[in-house]
């Protein structure tokens, strides 16, 4: 009771994606299952924090990490906090819970000679490699997001503007700048997808003409970038944090970066400038009056 109802909402008035809504639809209907199972309860608007509390430690007893539960946790409490406001409830009983404490790994972004060397070692002679390459460079030179880039349409790249329209959270869409080279590898793609006979909506797809999926995407990533990198982590993700490294070492303000990458606050933008902390130390030891200058 009042999932449905809370998932519209959350699609249609708070413009979520279609895949945030899937995800908070999979968070509680597992929880929902958990309390019939272990309290005999199917309505949530019955429960108490600690049916949650027993919830959360018997995942992190079936080994989820600290932060999965963390997200999943989040979509009780956005849930309850829905309740409230449709006045189904009084008390949000997560109100009060304090998130579980998360070990923070550090985000090491490839070098730029890493991602050259994958790029140069593509070759373009089928599909998968064109579509590979046209994927990695799209993902470096913008910095966009997994989802953002398996949900692009043919359509969405501008030829004339040189920009590709991306389609972000919560429908957020956003203009982003293409390079000449990216714009070649795109139009040799499309040369070999139309003489395939694929389908004209998205723009990338896999051999068989489907659309990408995520698991496919991270796999392609993971494969090339292992055989030139010693990072621990592979993933499409560390190469949009490559991409705002890189800018912020050549010298891009904070604000300009935070609208390319399509984040909401500069909070989420600012977690990339640790990076950059050596040359931000060099500007300030150049400029600052009462720094000892070099004869």
């Amino acid at each position: 009771m009042y999932i449905n109802s809370f998932l519209d909402y959350l699609l249609l008035e708070r413009n979520y994606s279609s895949h945030t809504v899937k995800a908070y639809q999979t968070d509680l209907l597992a929880f929902k299952n958990f309390c019939v199972e272990s309290f005999d309860i199917s309505s949530l608007d019955e429960v108490h924090y600690n049916m949650i509390r027993n919830w959360i430690v018997s995942l992190v007893n079936q080994g989820v990490s600290n932060r999965t539960v963390n997200r999943k946790v989040s979509s009780l409490k956005t849930f309850y906090k829905y309740l409230q406001e449709i006045e189904v409830i009084t008390i949000n009983p997560l109100a009060k819970h304090k998130s579980l404490k998360i070990k923070k790994e550090p985000q090491i972004p490839f070098s730029f000679q890493e991602v050259e060397q994958v790029l140069r070692n593509l070759n373009e002679e089928d599909f998968d490699s064109l579509r590979d390459k046209l994927l990695i460079d799209l993902l470096f030179s913008t910095g966009m997001r997994r989802i953002e880039l398996i949900n692009l349409k043919e359509t969405d790249i501008k030829l004339h503007s040189r920009t590709a329209k991306v389609l972000g959270k919560r429908n957020k869409e956003r203009l982003v700048p293409l390079l000449p080279e990216t714009i070649k590898v795109f139009n040799k793609y499309l040369g070999e997808k139309s003489k395939l006979g694929f389908d004209k909506e998205y723009l990338f797809v896999t051999s068989k003409g489907n659309k990408l999926y995520e698991t496919l995407v991270y796999r392609i990533i993971n494969s090339y970038f292992s055989k030139v990198s010693v990072k621990v982590k592979c993933s499409p993700h560390i190469l949009r944090h490559t991409f705002a490294t890189e800018l912020l070492k050549k010298g891009a303000d904070l604000n300009s970066v935070k609208e390319l990458l399509g984040h909401s606050s500069l909070a989420s933008t600012q977690v990339y400038t640790h990076n950059n902390l050596e040359q931000l130390k060099q500007v300030f030891n150049n400029a600052h009056p009462r720094s000892p200058k070099k004869g």
